[in-house]
């Protein structure tokens, strides 16, 4: 296991741990999260073995090896493919003995290092690799072209897949879906849900977290604290826990009730369709864990747009795309019949590349259509955040000054108190934004939209730079904000929260999305499971093929289709070993909580348990038992899914 007993660290004068303690189980997924600069990346710089303790101890199985995401790519002269396998070190070394022994002509040493080979899943390892490309995103084609041909969010995708690749007992993820686009995202998640090994992820993305992890890490005044449960699970623990504090709780009373407001007046219109169910339920929640949130640097909310036309904009057969220097046109989404009508919430979905971006352009008036109709009402006011919104700021100027380019004829006063409410307050309102962090830019191009009360939303990837807290902020005033919303997002609670309809962008076309995100994971992975099944039959027609295209007789003589099949024997062995392995280790951790569950039932059972000398223990063993319980639920899961994957293998 991993323990920290008393640790203690300092970067410069700055202490970020202080006598901290806590432990992380073998197989436990937990979720780092805390405020920027708490010291998640320090911690994980500790795991690494790259910082050590000033007080205290951290100890970790020296056996274990640990993966993590490089933060560098090198403009390497290898395939994509190559690269990927690279993370498999172990297997590195025996194909280096193989090579080794037979330039040596060490017949002895060449067949213990082929049997090491096999015993190492040597024969699937480019299946294993081309596997984790095609999930990430990437297509066949490309897992055979150059590292130096991808550019830097492409080579951070293969640097994750390098470290999924790796043979490991720990795996550390930072920020990994930043960028990656839906589908991936959904494909990492299943991923790692097969993981067996031990993981610890920073992430913004709640959502995320709450599929992957069933611990969260909290990071907060120089501790570490542990709780039982994925993000929300967190929230609702720890707001559980600060509504005792009434002070703090009244803070948020009005926010509360203000939130409770929207909650019941959006209930009594929402229709049965499962989007608006799904949104209802998300606000529901937020409600739930707003006390969680009272210590969050700021909140805002939208201005109230002054009128708005109805329809907003109609696309009457639409042809959304770019002209090529040549000035061929490039179409991307075609056919575009869409009216927005006032107060629609739309969540955008598909792929990258598949023209959401250029769908959103062509709205917000930036990109002109190579064809068809676009007629704005009358009144229309759009706020575009586009996904590279921060390359507009200017770097010399304040917020101040970008604010007033806007406002000319505004007090500076009443400025100062709007980017105030931002947090951009005394000299931060009147310092150059060129030192500014990607998530204070990110909230000074909100505020500027913001200002201009618009009507219409157009928001491409608002959250890529924001924090959680800031995420919450955001989510919470497009909860509340009265005007038309248009949002493509991979964060999905933002989804869920925010809007109460979805349109798919696939194919080159726009079509409604009958169903809610759950629903969509399900089509991803149901699509993603097809594109797979297809690339292996275009596989092993193209093996066919080629042994029958030399002309020579079709028939495989016996011996051959015998090797064949003792061949494919032991390929499908070396698959199934490794989910035979993962069933006996959770069977194995199953066996041991129902034993702990027993004990635990049976003193929460016993009425002795409730004495006041008991207050301690007894508050101990529920919390453990939630813990137990939990976890219990997680396994039964993983186990099931093991066995559905045994029986696919055959």
């Amino acid at each position: 296991m991993i323990r920290f007993n008393q640790f203690s660290l300092a970067r410069g004068t700055k202490p970020l741990f202080e006598q901290t303690t806590f432990t992380l189980n073998p197989g436990e997924k937990a979720g780092l999260v805390g405020a920027n600069g708490a010291g998640k990346s320090t911690l994980f710089a500790v795991l690494l073995g790259e910082l050590h303790a000033d007080g205290g101890d951290f100890s970790m199985p020296p056996s274990w090896q640990t993966a993590h995401v490089a933060q560098e790519t090198p403009a390497v002269d290898k395939t994509a493919l190559d690269y990927t396998l690279d993370g498999d070190a172990a297997l590195r070394a025996i194909e280096a003995r193989i090579a080794a022994a037979s330039d040596a002509h060490d017949g002895a040493t060449e067949a213990e290092a082929h049997a090491a080979f096999a015993d190492a899943d040597g024969y699937t390892a480019p299946a294993r690799a081309e596997a984790l490309l095609l999930g990430l995103g990437f297509t066949l084609e490309q897992t055979r072209a150059s590292v130096s041909s991808f550019s830097g969010g492409w080579r951070m995708r293969l640097n994750l897949a390098q470290a999924l690749m790796c043979r490991s007992d720990l795996l550390l993820l930072d920020e990994p879906t930043n960028h990656l686009d839906l589908d991936a995202i959904v494909w990492l998640e299943d991923w790692l849900h097969r993981y067996p090994g031990t993981l610890i992820v920073i992430s913004h993305d709640r959502e995320f977290l709450d599929s992957v992890c069933n611990v969260t890490l909290h990071l907060e005044s120089q501790q570490i604290k542990r709780y039982g449960g994925n993000y929300s699970q967190f929230e609702v623990q720890r707001a559980q826990q600060l509504t005792l504090q009434q002070s703090a709780y009244e803070k948020q009373r009005k926010t509360i009730e203000h939130l409770q407001s929207f909650v019941d007046r959006f209930k009594a219109k929402a229709t049965k369709a499962r989007q608006a169910q799904s949104r209802m339920k998300a606000l529901e929640k937020m409600e739930l864990i707003a006390p969680a949130h009272i210590a969050s640097p700021f909140t805002f909310e939208f201005r109230a747009p002054d009128s708005a036309p109805n329809p907003m904009m109609v696309m009457e057969n639409v042809r959304c795309g770019y002209h090529a220097p040549d000035g061929a046109e490039i179409p991307i989404v075609e056919r575009v019949a869409l009216s927005i009508q006032n107060g629609q919430r739309i969540g955008l979905l598909g792929a990258n590349g598949q023209g959401k971006s250029t769908l959103i352009k062509t709205l917000a008036g930036t990109l002109e259509p190579l064809g068809g109709r676009v007629r704005e009402g009358k009144g229309l006011k759009i706020g575009y955040f586009a996904q590279h919104q921060l390359e507009t700021l200017r770097p010399d100027d304040s917020p101040l000054q970008h604010l007033s380019r806007l406002a000319p004829d505004t007090r500076e006063q009443e400025l100062r108190d709007f980017l105030g409410s931002f947090n951009f307050s005394g000299d931060m309102a009147t310092t150059a934004i060129a030192p500014f962090s990607g998530g204070e830019k990110a909230r000074l191009a909100l505020a500027l939209i913001i200002w201009q009360k618009p009507n219409l939303l157009l928001l491409d990837e608002p959250t890529n730079h924001l924090d959680l807290e800031t995420r919450h902020a955001l989510t919470m005033a497009l909860a509340q904000f009265e005007g038309t919303l248009i949002l493509v997002s991979h964060d999905r609670h933002l989804l869920r929260a925010t809007t109460d309809q979805f349109m798919l962008v696939a194919k080159h076309q726009l079509q409604p999305f009958d169903g809610d995100l759950d629903d969509y994971r399900d089509w991803l992975l149901q699509h993603a499971a097809e594109q797979r099944a297809a690339l292996k039959a275009a596989s092993d027609a193209t093996t066919v093929n080629g042994g029958n295209a030399n002309g020579a007789d079709a028939s495989v003589n016996r011996k051959e289709q015998r090797r064949q099949e003792a061949e494919t024997r032991q390929k499908v062995a070396h698959l199934k070993k490794p989910l035979q392995t993962r069933i006996a280790k959770i069977e194995k951790e199953m066996d041991a909580l129902n034993a702990e569950k027993s004990a635990l039932d049976a003193f929460v059972a016993d009425p002795a348990s409730y004495g006041a000398e008991q207050k301690t223990r007894l508050t101990e063993t529920i919390r453990r038992q939630a813990e137990v319980n939990a976890r219990l639920e997680t396994l039964e899961a993983e186990w099931l899914e093991a066995h559905e994957e045994l029986e696919q293998i055959g």
